[in-house]
């Protein structure tokens, strides 16, 4: 067993994929091997995370997952803790595996109860865990208030219970846990959407089980990754100058817009871009910036797009619509953003340069939202973040390039590679302009070298990174964002 840190990538499978993992394991093994397994690593990190709790509340579903809650129960019972499990099953209806643990659980003299005790220290939810074929409601819904409402720890068994483990979308009764331990494999719901509210701190027990060892066949193989540190830039040469590190030119800044632009523009030349050219499209109300006189000011019309890495749409406005067809037919490198993509959701010939620069084998990738993915796939918002995997994949099979599907559980996707869900992170970068930061980190990656998907892996998580370690007495503006990229 292992707490999940994010200095390392693991590899996450669908519930699909678990089951084949689990029915491939339980083949081999004698029967009831994998519940028993599950409950002893259950009770073994009940205690790690509540060592002093005395009273255990075990609310166990009527599948198997309630049968990993009664396995444990039994653990914690022989270990001097006081367990009390409430069964929302019957031994009629139960599985086999989960029959075998409740029989188990009765003669060894855990107390059954109809209804959860008044006081518990510590509460066990294993109602549902992957388990789930609808949202919790009734007696289940009631027990997971219970839950929620207590001021007792709270573990979660695989995934809490009222979240669909592949999106991440959690129902509107769902257990909001401190811990939970994920079994035999990692679920990307954990980890996008609702997941990392509703998770907290996420454990895994493989119960024995390597799914790497298994068949290489496509059921085995993960759905996702989960995203751990990229690897560090290479040191700069002490025989190099600023042509060696690439320029970047940032389109973008429409009348009383000029903010985002700069913002972008800024993150670049933190980032270690060799040279960042602006184009304001504005009209020319700036020729130099006062505070970053290192950004050079262009008419548009002037920049030869050919030559550099290209970020455009932060704070395009309508105006970055005419300069579209020209990016997205010359440059090499192009990265697109906020209101480019809306551009491009609403224009069909845009749409049609846009998937033909996979043709001529240059970079793109596009940073959608939520609100912008669903503009440009045609379809609500709600329908994206139902399953953001889904829409990533999607996004990146219309448009042949890279997608970085921003959120919680960012979402980077590119055809032919298995998509990544980024860890780092939190709600500090929900503010104004951060995403802007993000467009010219990703695109300063790119003028460095960086293949399009490993650049994007590596700027999401550096930009994610940098909330994370951002001192708790200080405010995060993007501004300050921007300018802490220096120190990396």
């Amino acid at each position: 067993m292992k707490k999940i840190e994010f200095d390392a990538r693991h590899a996450l499978h669908s519930i699909a994929a678990t089951r084949h993992i689990e029915a491939a394991a339980q083949a081999t093994l004698p029967p009831h091997t994998l519940m028993q397994r599950a409950g002893l690593t259950v009770a073994k990190l009940a205690l790690a995370v509540a060592p002093h709790s005395r009273r255990v509340w075990i609310a166990c579903g009527p599948g198997n997952n309630g049968g990993d809650g009664m396995e444990a129960a039994m653990h914690l019972q022989r270990w001097g803790k006081n367990p009390v499990i409430t069964w929302a099953g019957s031994p009629d209806r139960a599985p086999a595996d989960a029959l075998a643990s409740w029989q188990r659980a009765r003669d060894a003299g855990v107390a059954f109860a109809a209804e959860p005790p008044e006081d518990f220290d510590l509460g066990i939810d294993a109602l549902l865990g992957i388990g789930a074929s609808h949202a919790p409601e009734g007696e289940m819904a009631q027990w997971i208030q219970r839950l929620n409402t207590g001021s007792a720890t709270v573990l979660s068994v695989d995934t809490p219970s009222g979240l669909q483990a592949d999106t991440g979308v959690a129902a509107p009764s769902c257990v909001r846990a401190q811990h939970c331990l994920s079994l035999l494999t990692l679920k990307p719901g954990l980890f996008t959407r609702d997941g990392r509210d509703v998770a907290c701190k996420v454990w895994l027990d493989d119960l024995g089980v390597k799914p790497s060892t298994l068949l290489t066949d496509k059921p085995f193989m993960p759905t996702a990754w989960l995203a751990g540190v990229p690897t560090e830039p290479a040191v700069r040469r002490h025989a190099s100058h600023k042509g060696s590190y690439g320029d970047v030119a940032v389109v973008g800044g429409a009348p009383g817009m000029t903010g985002a632009a700069l913002l972008a523009a800024s993150a670049a030349l933190c980032a270690g871009a060799g040279r960042v050219f602006v184009g304001l499209l504005d009209g020319g109300s700036l020729s130099v910036d006062t505070s970053q006189p290192e950004l050079m000011f262009r008419p548009v019309h002037e920049i030869d797009f050919k030559a550099m890495t290209v970020m455009c749409g932060c704070g395009g406005g309508d105006a970055i619509r005419a300069e579209l067809p020209r990016l997205l037919s010359t440059s090499q490198r192009l990265v697109i953003d906020a209101d480019a993509l809306n551009a491009i959701a609403n224009d069909t010939q845009l749409q049609t340069l846009l998937r033909a620069r996979a043709g001529r084998f240059v970079a793109t990738v596009l940073t959608p939202h939520p609100l912008e993915a669903a503009r440009l796939l045609g379809v609500s918002t709600e329908q994206v973040q139902a399953d953001r995997l889904a829409a990533a994949q999607l996004l990146t099979q219309h448009f042949d390039c890279v997608v970085v599907l921003k959120g919680s559980g960012t979402v980077i996707a590119a055809p032919g590679q298995t998509p990544v869900i980024n860890p780092s992170g939190n709600a500090r970068l929900a503010t104004a302009g951060t995403g802007d930061v993000l467009a010219g980190l990703i695109g300063a990656r790119l003028a460095g070298g960086l293949p399009a998907f490993q650049g994007a892996c590596n700027a999401v998580y550096q930009h994610g990174r940098q909330a994370d370690c951002w001192p708790e007495d200080q405010s995060l503006s993007a501004g300050a964002l921007a300018r802490s990229l220096r120190s990396n």
